[in-house]
This record gives C-alpha cells, sequence and structure tokens, in this order.
C-alpha cells in the first residue's frame, strides 16, 4: 500500500513538472495580464480609500485632522508606488512576480480543450464577466482556473509523500491521518476559491441593489429639472466611488466614443446583472425618443419603487438578523441556567 501511494506521489509531482516545462510565452502572458490587472485593482481600492479619508479628514481641523490623516494614510503611498513598480517590471518582461506554482494549470487548460467546454468554465466565465468585465474576464478565468488545476495537483502528491514518511518511521495511522485529514482540506480550499468568486458576484449585486434608490432619485431630480439624459447620467455616475456608479462611468465612456446607446446600456445590463440595473436600462432605452418630461416621470415613479423595496428589504434583513440571534441567546440562556441550577442541585445532593 504504501508503495503504491510513494508512486502515486512520484507520478504527480513528475506530471507536475512535465507541465511546468511545456509553459510557453502565452501562458506566462496570461498570467502576466492577470497579475497585473490585480495590482491595478488593489491601487484602484487605495486611491478610493485615500480619498473617502481625505473626504473624512476635511470635516476636521488642527491636530484632529492631522491624526486622521497619519493614520489612515500611512502605508498607501508606498503600497501603490510598489505595486506601479512590479507592473512596470511585467510589462518589460520581468516574470518574478508571477506565482509559478499555478503555471501548470494553464498548461492543462491549453492542452485539453474539455476544460474550456466543462460547465464549471462557463460558470467561472459568467461570474468573471459580471465582476471584471468582458475585456478582462478571460484572463480571471484563466488564473482561477489554473489555481485550481495546478494547486490540488502538487498539494496532494507533497501530502501523499509526507504520510509515505510518517507511515515508513512507524506512525503508520498518523501518516493516513495527515493524508485523509490533508486532501479534505485541499479539496476545501479549493471549492473555496470558487465559493469566493460567487460571494463576491452576490456581495456586488447587492451593493448595486442598495445604491439604486439614490441613483434613480438623482437621475430624476436633474432630469425633471431640465438635463438631458446622457449628462444627468454622466453628472450621476461622477458624483461617487461605488460599484453602481463606476459601471454607469463605463456606460458614459461608451456613450461619448459614439457607441450606440442601445449598445452601451445592454452592456451596463450584463455588467451589474440586477433586476434593477436592467429595469432602469430597459426604461431609458426605450424613451430616449420620447423627451425628459415622459422619462423624468418614469424616473419619478422608479425612484419612488425603489425607496419601498429598499425599506422592504431592511426589514426583511432585519428579520433574518433576529433569527440569527436566536441560536446563541438559547445558548446563553441554557449556560445561565446550569450555572444556576447546579449549586441547588449540589446542596440537595449535600443534604
Amino acid at each position: 500500500m504504501l508503495i503504491f501511494i510513494l508512486i502515486l506521489s512520484s507520478v504527480m509531482i513528475i506530471a507536475w513538472i512535465l507541465l511546468l516545462g511545456r509553459v510557453i510565452d502565452e501562458d506566462w502572458i496570461s498570467a502576466a495580464y492577470a497579475k497585473a490587472f490585480d495590482n491595478l485593482a488593489v491601487i484602484n481600492r487605495l486611491c478610493v480609500r485615500d480619498s473617502q479619508n481625505e473626504e473624512k479628514r476635511a470635516r476636521y481641523q488642527d491636530i484632529t485632522a492631522l491624526g486622521i490623516k497619519l493614520i489612515a494614510n500611512r502605508n498607501s503611498g508606498k503600497k501603490i508606488k510598489k505595486l506601479e513598480q512590479d507592473n512596470e517590471q511585467l510589462q518589460k518582461g520581468n516574470l518574478k512576480s508571477i506565482n509559478v506554482f499555478a503555471m501548470p494549470g494553464y498548461v492543462l487548460q491549453r492542452e485539453v480543450p474539455a476544460i474550456g467546454k466543462s460547465g464549471v468554465h462557463k460558470i467561472i466565465m459568467s461570474k468573471c464577466y459580471e465582476l471584471y468585465g468582458k475585456k478582462h474576464a478571460q484572463y480571471k478565468a484563466k488564473q482561477l482556473l489554473a489555481q485550481m488545476l495546478s494547486y490540488p495537483l502538487i498539494g496532494i502528491s507533497a501530502l501523499l509523500a509526507l504520510g509515505v514518511i510518517l507511515s515508513g518511521t512507524g506512525n503508520t495511522s498518523t501518516g493516513f491521518t495527515v493524508i485523509g485529514i490533508g486532501i479534505i482540506l485541499i479539496i476545501v480550499l479549493v471549492y473555496a476559491m470558487y465559493d469566493e468568486l460567487s460571494d463576491m458576484v452576490k456581495k456586488r449585486q447587492s451593493s448595486i441593489s442598495k445604491q439604486f434608490p439614490n441613483v434613480v432619485s438623482k437621475l430624476a431630480l436633474l432630469v425633471t429639472s431640465g438635463m438631458i439624459m446622457d449628462r444627468a447620467w454622466k453628472e450621476t455616475a461622477y458624483s461617487r466611488e461605488s460599484e453602481l456608479y463606476l459601471e454607469m462611468r463605463k456606460t458614459s465612456e461608451e456613450l461619448d466614443n459614439l457607441v450606440s446607446p442601445e449598445s452601451a446600456y445592454s452592456s451596463f445590463i450584463n455588467r451589474c446583472n440586477t433586476k434593477e440595473s436592467a429595469k432602469l436600462a430597459s426604461a431609458i432605452m426605450q424613451n430616449l425618443s420620447k423627451g425628459n418630461a415622459e422619462i423624468g416621470r418614469l424616473l419619478k415613479d422608479m425612484a419612488r419603487e425603489a425607496w419601498q423595496e429598499r425599506r422592504h428589504t431592511a426589514k426583511r434583513d432585519a428579520e433574518k438578523a433576529n433569527s440569527k440571534l436566536m441560536i446563541p441567546t438559547m445558548l446563553l440562556f441554557i449556560a445561565i441556567l446550569i450555572m444556576l441550577m447546579v449549586p441547588v442541585a449540589m446542596n440537595f445532593s449535600g443534604l
């Protein structure tokens, strides 16, 4: 049995090394693109955070403002500079920052066409399209799949080898326990990588839905005051730094680049993937030729419905929170009851 496990471990390690040796320029380019995109995403988040902190600092003065600035922005500048330098190195062909352990996964995707046609790949692609847009979705999906394919291969082979070593020293039960628990943990971690993507999509959709009432209210106010729809859309898009506003900016940029309104708003619907955004964009497309008065009334009605739905959602969330608190409350009640009853029972037994 140990010999078979050792052979299996050796085969998996050799397979991983052979796959690593078959990495070509196309794979390195895909990995470098995904890495550079990740760096840019972190830079954007840091810039947004610094901007928000600057707004908070502007509300205070003197020593308080200085303290907030020092605490909030102490490391952002260095982090941003380091990430920018990393991207410059990637553009020059310096690939030191790329995770080599994931590279065999790129080879598997390229040489096994069935992986690209699988249902898992299609689901990951759709989620990446929603999160990162059409331009970057392919590279981010490749990155995630490469990690999901490569990490288990090298991880399980290392666990099998460790289990054989432990068993060879006389700790047979310990060796098999390490193998079993390790494999389960690797499977859980791989699934967690996939589940994290789904969780990011759900959080994004929830955030967009929460931002929708403010957006449609501002659009209604600007349009009814006489501003044309394109201008009102742009003014609203650049008023905040949240998910829905950023997607509106992309649509505004497409309209500025003479993309047809139907195509721009359809892309907006696909990127946001919420019923509220779909309703808003569809209403705008259907009423572009009817003038501001018609669109203004429609946006007012939509804003009123959105705020009502927001209140209902808040009530449902509060009810869910109360139901989640029932279990810890009951456990705390039982613990207190035990603490009270044990001394009483001990007194009775002493009598």
